[in-house]
């Protein structure tokens, strides 16, 4: 599943400073259920962009579980969809950027600036019209198109997933915040049980703006 977060902010490259990630070099990080790579397909003063690549392993996840093993835990589309686990790696990758904290541009980790986030393979229960009830009242211009199952075979129909663009001129934190809470919400297959806890660190998140989201 692939994140691609970019700016028009100049100079784009301050991008590397609030993600406290470095344009110029490719990185990867270990996860409980694969690995997340972060590297910039580009980066100039005009624009740049950071992409978060998750490579999750589909043997690993259930490795270790007891009980017989069902086809469906190892043939499904959690490598692919851009669901729960999306979340973890941004809160574990991105966590300072999460938070708002940028020692090196304090006052632009605090600004709104433009910022355009992609996202492949997004699943949405509810289809592409509430892809725009989710995001829109949140300030979002959205774009969204409806995957097919399989282009070779157009008569099976649509698939659940969505090439979604969600623009505005917004805090990093802010946008981070967003698709942490909502990015679940719209695949509502979470990959590990959502206890008490789960429900309050979402609440967290979603401080100063989901109290007051109309589908809240």
């Amino acid at each position: 599943m692939l994140l691609r977060i970019t700016t028009t902010h100049e100079p784009a490259t301050d991008l590397g400073y609030l993600l406290h990630k470095n344009p110029a070099r490719v990185q990867a990080f270990d996860l409980s259920f694969g690995r997340a790579h972060v590297f910039y397909p580009e980066a100039t003063a005009a624009r740049c962009t950071a992409a978060l690549l998750l490579d999750v392993d589909p043997v690993g996840l259930i490795r270790g579980h007891r009980g017989p093993g069902l086809i469906d835990q190892y043939v499904n589309d959690r490598p692919y969809a851009s669901c729960s686990f999306l979340s973890t790696a941004i809160a574990k990758v991105f966590g300072s950027a999460l938070a708002g904290r940028c020692e090196a541009r304090p006052g632009l980790a605090d600004a709104p600036i433009p910022l355009v986030a992609r996202l492949s393979a997004l699943p949405c229960r509810g289809g592409t019209r509430w892809l725009h009830e989710i995001f829109e009242p949140l300030g979002y211009r959205v774009e969204a198109e409806r995957e097919p199952l399989d282009p070779r075979f157009p008569g099976w129909g649509e698939s659940p997933y969505h090439r979604v663009t969600l623009e505005q001129r917004i805090r990093l934190a802010d946008l981070l915040s967003h698709l942490y809470v909502l990015v679940p919400v719209l695949d509502d297959r979470k990959h590990y049980w959502v206890s008490e806890d789960e429900i309050e660190k979402l609440l967290r998140r979603g401080e100063g703006w989901l109290a007051a989201h109309p589908l809240r």
